[in-house]
Formats: structure tokens, sequence, C-alpha cells
């Protein structure tokens, strides 16, 4: 189905993404203790979390220091943030549901995320929508949309997070981790 006009704005993709990984996170809370599939359910809310991060920091983030006041201040907590949840990721990744670090990893990062979209959508989104123009937050959604595309799948807690570094390596990462994912049968 093709997308409208409406359905390419930043603030309407990024807070698509966020309300996608509050039901993953619902359904891994209400299945707590089975590991009938909670780790395939872990894996891909993992690849979706790594797309969306990466696109944030490759162009929500630098419109943020371009358009805001505090722009500066706003990315680096953010960009913070995500390496923080990248470590537990990664952390997470090489676990099954019956490792003994597995549920606290999953709680942490759940928690961890869950504390960043409240700060994205009470602050940093509302200040973009008023900051920029119609256009620029569809530009930017659609680049967005784009970058995830050909964004990583796995946590790269050491890879850069800020322009220019992160648009020339993050998608040769990306096609890594797609051969890596393909190789281990891992559905992403």
């Amino acid at each position: 189905m093709p997308q409208t006009e409406q359905d390419t704005n930043l603030i309407d993709v990024i807070i698509r993404d966020h309300r996608e990984f509050e039901a993953a996170f619902v359904e891994l809370e209400q299945h707590t203790g089975r590991s009938d599939g909670r780790k395939d359910l872990a894996d891909h809310l993992i690849a979706e979390l790594v797309r969306h991060s990466v696109a944030e920091e490759q162009f929500m983030y630098p419109a943020a220091r371009e358009h805001l006041a505090d722009g500066d201040s706003v990315a680096d907590h953010e960009i913070e943030e995500h390496a923080e949840a990248e470590e537990v990721m990664k952390r997470l990744e090489g676990l099954a549901p019956e490792d003994a670090d597995f549920e606290p990893l999953l709680r942490e990062l759940i928690a961890d995320i869950r504390h960043h979209i409240e700060d994205e959508e009470t602050d940093l989104l509302p200040k973009l929508r008023a900051a920029c123009s119609e256009e620029e937050l569809q530009d930017l959604g659609f680049k967005v949309l784009k970058a995830k595309e050909f964004a990583p799948t796995r946590p790269h807690p050491h890879a850069p997070d800020t322009p220019p570094a992160n648009l020339v390596l993050g998608p040769g990462a990306g096609f890594i981790d797609k051969i890596r994912d393909t190789l281990s049968g891992r559905e992403v």
C-alpha cells in the first residue's frame, strides 16, 4: 500500500515505531517465563530498535541540532540513551530465554526504551514539530523510513552515532547484518 504524505511526517513515523515497540513490550511482558517464540520476538524487537535508532541518529538528531536552541544537549542526551540501550541489547543478543540474565536484561531494555520514548514524545518531538516546516518534517520522515531499510539489524555499541561517519558506515553494517541474519536463520 503506498504511503500517503501524512505517513511520512517525521513525527508520525517516529510515534508509529514507538507504538509498535510498546506492543512488542506488552507481548513480551505477558509471556514472561515462557520460552516458545520469546527469543524470536526479542530478536525482532532488537532489530527494529537498532534500525529506528540508526535512522534517528542519521536524520532526526542532526535536525534537532540545527533547529532547536538546546538541540545539541537534547541530541547528546538522546544519543547517550541509545548507547546505553545498545549495550543492553548486545548483552541480550547472545542469550536464550532460559539463561538467568535474559529476563532481567529484557526488563532493563524495556524500561530504558519506555523512558526514552517518553523523553522524545514529551520534549524532542513537540519541539521539532514547532521548529520545522511541514515540508522539512515530510522530508525527514521520508529519510528516516529509507534509512531504516538499509540500517543494521544488530547492536553495534562502538559504531559511530553522528554524521557523517554513521551515514557512511551504517548501510555497510546493515548489509553485513542482513547476511548474518540469513545465514543464522534469524528472522527480523
